[in-house]
């Protein structure tokens, strides 16, 4: 019962963590990367789609981004997505291609972002509290319904901290990286 409980608060944190790495990676820093593109859908046939499925992303210079959709219908739609999206970027049509140069980020705009990144840290860091509760909770219903000693219920609130702390660790070790490549010029 106590494994049960500490695997399934385990497995979930480590789904936060990725989630959370997945949220910065969509954070605009002023450098090129296909990451920054993957909140963005666009219209497929009547489907919304990400658009790195309809498709080829890549950054062959730091500041530069290429987008070459596999069908030609799709360059018009591809640059209406993006233009839509809260990114503020602007990207020329070059033929099959999309251009969008990066603009470098003006210092306001790095403390904002690094403001951005502090919040987006934080919401991990609560989602895994909400976690370490839900399995405290678990243990402490399981101890009631006497499937546990009150005994192992003790070690699974200790188990169960140690994870939390060191998940909120690496969510601090996160936070911080990304905050220096934010305010990175």
């Amino acid at each position: 019962m106590l494994n049960d409980v500490l695997k399934d608060a385990e497995s979930r944190m480590k789904k936060s963590i990725e989630s959370l790495k997945s949220e910065f990676n969509s954070i605009r820093i002023g450098k090129a990367t296909p990451a920054l593109l993957d909140n963005i859908r666009v219209e497929y046939y009547g489907t919304n789609v990400p658009l790195n499925q309809v498709s080829n992303i890549s950054a062959p210079e730091p500041r530069l981004l290429v987008i070459q959709p596999w069908e030609k219908d799709m360059v018009a739609e591809v640059n209406k997505a993006i233009q839509k999206s809260e990114l503020g970027l602007n990207p020329s049509v070059d033929g099959q291609i999309i251009r969008i140069p990066i603009p470098p980020l003006s210092e306001e705009r790095r403390k904002e972002t690094a403001k951005l990144v502090k919040k987006t840290g934080e919401e991990g860091k609560i989602a895994i509290r909400n976690i370490r509760r839900d399995a405290n909770d678990t243990l402490k219903s399981a101890e009631k319904e006497k499937e546990i000693s009150e005994d192992e219920m003790r070690k699974g609130f200790d188990r169960v901290q140690e994870l939390t702390d060191k998940y909120t660790a690496k969510v601090d070790e996160m936070i911080e990286s990304k905050e220096k490549e934010v305010m990175e010029v």
